[in-house]
C-alpha cells in the first residue's frame, strides 16, 4: 500500500518502527515518502504536522492523541502500538501485540491496519471518541504495574528478599490469566489487617494505596 516512508523521530518507538519496515523490505526515506509517521512525544504532533506539507499520508503512533491534531491534513489515521519499548531491544517488540488504529473513514482505517499488520501488530479499530479512555486503561496496565513493583519490592526488600524474587510472581500471575489468588480471594481479613499493621511501620506513606487496591480488587 505505501512503498517509501518517513518516519519522524527516532525514539524508542521511531527506532524501532523504522527498522521494522526496513525489514519488511519498505524504503525509510526523507525523501519521497507517500507516508509520513510521527513518532514524536504527543506534545509534539500538532506543531510537527503543521510544518509539513500537505501531500502525502499522515499518521501518528499516539494512544491518545486525536486525529484532529494531524491538521491540516486530510489523509492521516493513527496507530498505537499496544506495548512498551525500550531501546534495548529492536523490532521484535512489535510481535504478537495489538495496535489500535483509527482513520477518518473507510481508507484511512484500511491504510491504519495495513501498516499495524506490517509492523506485526494485531490491528483493532477504536473510535478517535474513546481514544482517551483506551489509553488510561493502557497506561494502567503498564505504567501502574511499574508503581506496584516499587511499592512490593520496597516491603520485600525491608524483610531482607531481594526484589527480584517478585518477578516470577508477577509473571505466574500473567501466565494464569489474573486468576485471583491469596488473602483477598479466600475472605482472609485476619491477614489483610496484619499486611496494614505491617506496612503502617515500616513504609506509611504505602497505606492509601494498600487500601485503595484493597478494595477495588475483593470480589
Amino acid at each position: 500500500m505505501h512503498e517509501r516512508v518517513r518516519v519522524i523521530g527516532r525514539g524508542r518507538v521511531g527506532s524501532a518502527l523504522a527498522a521494522r519496515l526496513e525489514e519488511r523490505g519498505l524504503t525509510v526515506t526523507d525523501r519521497g515518502a507517500d507516508l509520513v509517521v510521527l513518532c514524536v512525544p504527543d506534545a509534539a504532533i500538532r506543531s510537527v504536522a503543521e510544518g509539513i506539507a500537505v501531500g502525502p499520508w499522515l499518521a501518528h503512533v499516539s494512544g491518545a492523541t486525536p486525529l484532529a491534531a494531524l491538521d491540516p491534513h486530510v489523509n492521516r489515521f493513527g496507530v498505537h502500538p499496544l506495548q512498551t519499548f525500550t531501546r534495548r531491544r529492536g523490532p521484535e517488540q512489535f510481535d504478537g501485540a495489538w495496535g489500535a488504529v483509527s482513520g477518518d473513514d473507510a481508507d484511512g482505517v484500511a491504510r491504519a491496519r495495513w501498516l499495524a499488520e506490517t509492523l506485526g501488530l494485531r490491528p483493532i479499530v477504536i473510535d478517535d471518541r474513546d481514544r482517551t479512555l483506551y489509553h488510561a486503561g493502557a497506561s494502567i496496565a503498564s505504567n501502574y504495574l511499574v508503581t506496584i513493583h516499587r511499592a512490593a519490592a520496597r516491603l520485600i526488600e525491608s524483610a531482607g528478599v531481594p526484589a527480584q524474587a517478585l518477578v516470577p510472581l508477577m509473571q505466574r500471575t500473567i501466565d494464569n490469566g489474573f486468576e485471583l489468588t491469596g488473602p483477598i480471594a479466600r475472605g482472609d481479613q485476619a491477614t489483610l489487617d496484619a499486611h496494614l499493621d505491617a506496612i503502617t511501620r515500616y513504609a506509611p506513606d504505602l497505606v492509601p494505596m494498600y487500601r485503595a487496591l484493597a478494595a477495588i480488587t475483593k470480589p
